[in-house]
């Protein structure tokens, strides 16, 4: 399975992947979903003060102070918080914000992103050492994760045998869908299932056209929520016109997934696999 990773660039006060345990943590803040989800799973959340618009899980999350947009912060907004640290996900910015922050000497930690089941045990394993999390709390998140990813490792491998092609769309642009090319949460998702992504012939997230669509043909579609929020259901939407002559849609093998419990990659990601997984199976 090929790895990729995702990266900023960041300035030369901090440094990507410090998983280091925080002098003070006591007033955390979180730019990032997954990493909400994990302090949550941690048991950490008595120490979060406030979050960014993609933590809306657990719903408790939603009801801490708002910090804005994971790649659009402020440093005003932040300061005013008085944050003894801040955790975010690779994609954290702007890169000005943060050496703004840094110079005042607000502890940031950047946490890499890996779409995979091994990035996401680091990236867990990361949180819980810069959190100094003890080791109840770590070996029950633990137990939690090792049970899962049993199940997908057995899902996986019969998902694979069947040589399962997938396309998986984040939303519609105008009449195209944007689709995951290699190189993406989506492409990672896909691999996480054991199944083959029929795009795999572009990077980064795209639209494309009817006719590639109809070419790759995919055995199913998954697409998230959000990308199918216009549509009465999975078997309205694939009678869009770029998907209605596909076999996913004329076999009705169309899923509609969360995007962040699909796409975050946090602990979420490896229970939605294994839900998914089920249904490619079957």
């Amino acid at each position: 399975m090929r790895i990729f990773f995702l990266s900023i660039l960041v300035s030369s006060f901090y440094i990507m992947g410090n998983c280091d345990l925080a002098s003070d943590s006591s007033k955390l803040v979180i730019a990032g979903g997954s990493l909400t989800e994990i302090v949550y799973d941690l048991k950490e959340e008595e120490k979060l003060i406030a979050v960014d618009v993609t933590s809306n899980y657990p719903l408790d999350a939603k009801s801490l102070p708002s910090i804005g947009y994971v790649r659009a912060l402020s440093t005003e907004g932040l300061l005013s918080l008085s944050p003894s640290l801040i955790l975010g996900e690779n994609d954290m910015g702007p890169p000005l914000v943060l050496d703004q922050l840094k110079l005042v000497g607000v502890d940031i930690r950047i946490i890499p992103e890996d779409h995979s089941v091994g990035g996401i045990i680091d990236k867990v394993n990361c949180v819980s050492k810069i959190l100094g999390t003890g080791s109840n709390k770590k070996n029950r998140l633990k137990e939690k994760l090792d049970e899962n990813i049993n199940l997908l490792k057995k899902s996986q491998k019969k998902i694979f045998s069947k040589d399962t092609s997938v396309m998986l769309i984040l939303n519609l642009q105008g009449t195209s869908p944007i689709v995951a090319g290699v190189a993406t949460s989506g492409d990672g998702f896909i691999k996480l299932l054991g199944a083959k992504n029929v795009m795999d012939d572009f990077e980064g997230w795209k639209p494309v056209s009817t006719e590639s669509i109809l070419e790759k043909n995919p055995d199913f579609i998954i697409v998230t929520k959000r990308g199918m929020s216009s549509f009465t259901d999975e078997k309205a939407f694939g009678q869009h016109p770029s998907l209605r002559l596909t076999d996913a849609a004329k076999e009705q093998n169309i899923l509609a997934i969360d995007g962040m419990s699909m796409l975050g990659f946090g602990p979420r990601t490896i229970e939605t696999a294994v839900t998914v997984s089920k249904k490619l199976i079957n």
